[in-house]
């Protein structure tokens, strides 16, 4: 087992104390928005302590198909889709073969890896997750009475579902409407709301974006997607094609190990509004919150398919002897709360406190949690967290 030091990413839609009170330090007055952990080339962990220490996580895992990260956002952050295995491949091919720079702004495609991920509440947890069913839209877009929102719902009843409400997405974003009758859009959502009309907290969250991204189309599309509160302790799982925007909180993501995000909307990133639509998928246009199962007493388990699962593992001094933590192979762990030992099935032992890092691989074997806390552990349920090359 090893601890571990990790990449933050500073983006502007970042919490400036949320991190930094998670990792117990001091920030700096700047917006950090993630902590990466694990093996991607664009954020590595390094590995703390007497053995390896300052190497490279990849020294000994190798690149590991899985990433988890922290993540806060004290604003909305950009309307986003994920590819899938085949969008992945052709579009990194493609960029490759043009010649763009892996860390050029125009960037899409930064490795040829898919990216389905899900979310895990450490605070209360708001996003935008798929698209609203139409009878849903088509009520909230009449009280608000403007031009554009009208011509919507006209062309939402003459072509209902999922097929209309995409080529209405595609409409808003490849000609999107002025920033002065986006504004004019946000006053209906007003006007609505003092007159007591809401559904779904659909004006009250375009209201809300409008603060940060005036004019923005995005405020529009956001009017179109389901609003998703979770609570600390609750997941929600975000597959490839999905439509989403994160709006506030804090959380934990699990995902395969890849950077691979089409923007549109509410950001001051490259979006590619085309490539957006392309990677939409019928299937994902619906919220899917996981259930947990429990392991023992004290993990709830969260596996929404085969290839990642997070575990959530109680530990106290009522457990004088341990809690086992479910699976055997490669680990990434983070300590959410308190501060823990783990020991490992040859008796050695590593020490987490909240916000800190950690590594473990099928050599460990089973690990025992000692001390007052909370851990999360991300970990693939075939018992390896997996090359990437077996995602190609």
């Amino acid at each position: 087992m090893l601890v571990l030091s990790c990449p933050t990413q500073s983006y502007d839609w970042g919490s400036i104390d949320d991190i930094p009170g998670f990792q117990r330090r001091e920030g700096d007055g700047k917006p950090v928005a993630e902590v990466w952990v694990g093996t991607h080339p664009l954020g590595t962990a390094t590995i703390l302590g007497p053995s390896h220490s300052g190497e490279p996580l990849t020294e000994v895992s190798g690149e590991l198909g899985l990433m988890l990260k922290v993540l806060a956002a004290n604003q909305p952050l950009s309307i986003q889709v994920h590819p899938n295995s085949a969008q992945a491949r052709a579009g990194f091919a493609a960029e490759e073969a043009a010649g763009v720079a892996i860390d050029a702004p125009e960037r899409v495609y930064k490795d040829p890896y898919p990216k389905p991920e899900m979310v895990y509440a450490l605070s209360t947890f708001d996003s935008l997750v798929g698209f609203r069913p139409t009878a849903e839209i088509l009520r909230l877009l009449l009280p608000i009475q403007h031009p554009v929102t009208n011509a919507l719902a006209k062309e939402l009843r003459g072509n209902p579902g999922f097929a209309g409400i995409v080529k209405l997405v595609e409409g808003l974003l490849l000609d999107p409407p002025s920033a002065d009758a986006v504004a004019e859009v946000v006053e209906g959502c007003r006007r609505a709301l003092s007159e007591g009309i809401d559904i779904k907290r659909a004006y009250a969250t375009a209201l809300e974006i409008a603060d940060y991204y005036p004019g923005d189309v995005g405020v529009v599309v956001s009017l179109l997607l389901n609003r998703l509160t979770l609570q600390p302790g609750e997941a929600a799982y975000l597959g490839s094609g999905i439509i989403h925007a994160h709006l506030s909180g804090m959380c934990l993501e699990v995902m395969v190990s890849s950077d691979n995000v089409l923007r549109a909307g509410l950001t001051s990133k490259h979006v590619d509004p085309a490539g957006l639509v392309q990677c939409l998928e019928e299937g994902m246009s619906r919220v899917a919150r996981v259930t947990p199962q429990l392991f023992g007493t004290s993990t709830d388990v969260f596996a929404p398919g085969r290839d990642f699962a997070l575990s959530v593992t109680q530990s106290s001094q009522a457990d004088p002897g341990g809690v086992v933590l479910p699976a055997s192979g490669q680990r990434l762990l983070v300590c959410t709360g308190g501060e823990v030992a783990l020991i490992n099935e040859r008796e050695e032992m590593i020490h987490l406190r909240r916000g800190d890092a950690g590594y473990a691989d099928a050599g460990d074997g089973e690990i025992r949690v000692i001390g007052t806390g909370e851990v999360a552990q991300a970990y693939s349920p075939d018992g390896a967290a997996g090359r990437l090359d077996d995602l190609i």
